[in-house]
């Protein structure tokens, strides 16, 4: 195992993972949501889902998903749906309006770091993309 040693890119990569757990909780509060809501609207963003397959991805009982979707659904930001294969299941779904709060919240931060991806050549970006991927696996590790 090589030595560690604290680098500029170490310490700059200690920021960004500190300041990202921060970033939820105040995109959050701004909106009037709790973090657990704020988090199930990026998962539904991906697709839609069943809620124990939500409570799992938030790292919450059923009962706990079940009460962020039904303030989800009271504010318009998702509907509950029959799942299209299995009429006895339900799946939950973002709606415009849950997707446009989110969006509406994210998009100066994504407009901000594609304009830094944008200054890259195409050799930096292969770089950053190879740190960053290495980062997470050494991240990942300790979740496995």
């Amino acid at each position: 195992m090589p030595e560690w040693r604290m680098t500029g890119s170490l310490a700059a990569l200690q920021e960004l993972v500190e300041i990202s757990e921060s970033v939820p909780a105040a995109v959050a509060r701004e909106a009037g949501l709790s973090t657990s809501e704020l988090h199930s609207l990026r998962h539904l963003m991906r697709g839609p889902m069943g809620p124990v397959e939500l409570a799992k991805l938030l790292g919450v009982t059923s009962a706990a998903s079940s009460g962020v979707v039904d303030r989800l659904c009271s504010r318009g930001h998702a509907e509950r749906r029959p799942h299209p294969g299995d009429g006895r299941r339900t799946q939950v779904v973002i709606t415009d309006s849950g997707r446009a709060e989110v969006l509406a919240r994210m998009m100066p931060m994504f407009r901000g770091l594609a304009e830094i991806d944008l200054a890259l050549t195409d050799e930096e970006r292969e770089v950053v993309e190879r740190y960053l991927r290495g980062a997470i696996e050494a991240m990942q590790r300790l979740l496995d």
